[in-house]
């Protein structure tokens, strides 16, 4: 395999397992000190539903898949499409084009105070910081340009996963505080939404956490909670170990729900997915006068010799799923908004930005990347892509792909 990644944007899943294999070819076994016990308390799928978060009321999240729940969530803050909505995508490092994107968009003076904000993976760690506003696109940055895969995992996990995730959780607790948790409760307050999605693991379904309305309840409880959604919306399975959130059930029992990336059921998230594909008789379009959909990633295939090595075979099957995923999603959507009347402009790491990653939370690449998006974001540039031509560009090269792969 060669020693350069993907470029323009390499699925994180796939760069991780790609890169563990070159970095570290003899993976280290759990820790002694890191052991953590496997053993959960017994629950039924009754107890999981009517579960809340311990600690906080059952209503700071829905099931992601429940259209008719979606529709009473935004029936209950009409000041969620009084300004143009922004979906931010997955992809791990890439993230650092969103970060970019957002920092450019402010410094044009164009860049809306959205309505809604939802973050999948890479983007649940941007939400938060895109909806508290401009004054954190200087956080965002150093998030995105200052870190490297020391900041983010440490070989040698558990039987969970291949990694350890405590370097990301310290960093999710410095940049996460009680100031940012109050800012975003007060936007909360004007009546504004922000969503983090996890996959919750037990029932395989999506998970929308109002995380708004955690940050309003305040004390140590949501403080905590807020940060543990943020690290479980963007732990891959397998890969980073999931996310065991507190929760209490019927009679006062308790147990721990198993969180993990929220990429897992969808690499960005605008509505139910039943409502997105035209199954819900009860569905209406969104609320929202725009729609922005931002991806962590790029969308035409890479060719790179695969080496015989269950990593580098396993990396580069991921790639192609996620990006097909992430194509089908955008055709998905386009399809949602031109039904129902709803504008809608997307960004992606496109052939505009070359630069190759030479391994997993590459520092250089990940501040070109930032810089390209700050560039695009700035000029305006970052969404010229309609709707249209992504997805005719991407059959287009999902096609020469193809082909190549048969010569």
């Amino acid at each position: 395999m060669s020693g350069s990644f993907r470029r323009r944007g390499m699925p994180c899943a796939a760069t991780l397992l790609a890169g563990l294999f070159l970095i570290h070819p003899a993976l280290a076994g759990p820790a002694p000190d890191r052991a953590r016990s496997t053993a959960r308390v017994e629950f039924t799928a009754a107890d999981l539903a009517a579960a809340k978060p311990e600690g906080l009321p059952a209503s700071v999240r829905l099931a992601g898949d429940d259209p008719q729940a979606y529709r009473a969530f935004l029936a209950a803050a009409p000041q969620a499409g009084a300004a143009p909505w922004l979906a931010l995508s997955g992809g791990g490092e890439n993230g650092a084009f969103a970060a970019g994107l957002l920092k450019g968009w402010s410094q044009a003076g164009t860049r809306p105070d959205f309505g809604v904000v939802t973050g999948v993976s890479t983007g649940a760690l941007i939400a938060p910081f895109a909806f508290a506003g401009r004054r954190y696109d200087a956080a965002l940055q150093q998030a995105y340009t200052e870190v490297s895969a020391a900041d983010v995992f440490e070989f040698g996990g558990s039987g969970e996963s291949l990694t350890d995730t405590w370097p990301l959780k310290r960093q999710i607790e410095r940049s996460v505080t009680p100031a940012l948790l109050a800012d975003v409760a007060g936007e909360h307050r004007k009546g504004r939404r922000l969503l983090v999605v996890t996959t919750e693991i037990d029932s395989g379904r999506p998970v929308l956490w109002d995380m708004g309305a955690i940050a309003a309840a305040g004390g140590p409880s949501a403080l905590k909670l807020f940060r543990e959604v943020m690290l479980a919306s963007a732990a891959i399975p397998g890969v980073f170990p999931p996310v065991m959130i507190d929760a209490e059930g019927p009679g006062g029992k308790r147990f721990q729900e198993m969180h993990a990336d929220g990429g897992t059921t969808a690499p960005f998230f605008v509505a139910p997915g039943r409502a997105i594909l035209g199954q819900d008789p009860e569905a209406g379009g969104l609320p929202a006068p725009e729609l922005y959909v931002v991806v962590n990633n790029g969308l035409t295939p890479d060719f790179q010799v695969t080496s015989r090595t269950m990593l580098s075979i396993l990396g580069r099957s991921l790639s192609a799923a996620i990006r097909a995923q992430t194509a089908g999603a955008i055709a998905l959507t386009k399809g949602y908004a031109a039904r129902t009347g709803l504008p809608l402009h997307v960004a992606f790491i496109d052939q505009r930005f070359g630069r190759t990653s030479k391994a997993p939370f590459d520092r250089d690449f990940m501040r070109a990347l930032f810089a390209h998006g700050e560039r695009v974001g700035q000029a305006g540039t970052a969404f010229d892509w309609s709707a249209d031509a992504i997805t005719t560009s991407t059959v287009r090269a999902e096609a020469e792909g193809r082909r190549a792969a048969m010569r």
